[in-house]
């Protein structure tokens, strides 16, 4: 599967690919859209990309980049 075939599953069918197919990289905070406080989550490797998902479920953002790459894991 590709990032692009990725993004356009529904947030359901996302779900389901990362509990199946994902490799749990580490914890995550990554910073909310509207600033100052961070969002706790996790990394997973999903095929050939990275995808953050929030603590509580309801964030899927997929990257082509692994943040944790940075030293952070």
């Amino acid at each position: 599967m590709t990032i692009e075939t990725f993004k356009t599953l529904s947030h359901e069918k996302k779900l389901i690919e990362i509990k199946y197919n994902g490799n749990l990289l580490g914890s995550y905070e990554r910073p909310s859209e509207q600033g100052g406080t961070k969002v706790p989550g996790d990394i997973f490797e999903l095929y050939e990309f990275w995808v953050y998902l929030s603590d509580d479920e309801q964030t899927v953002i997929p990257s082509r980049r692994n943040p944790l790459d940075k030293g952070e894991q």
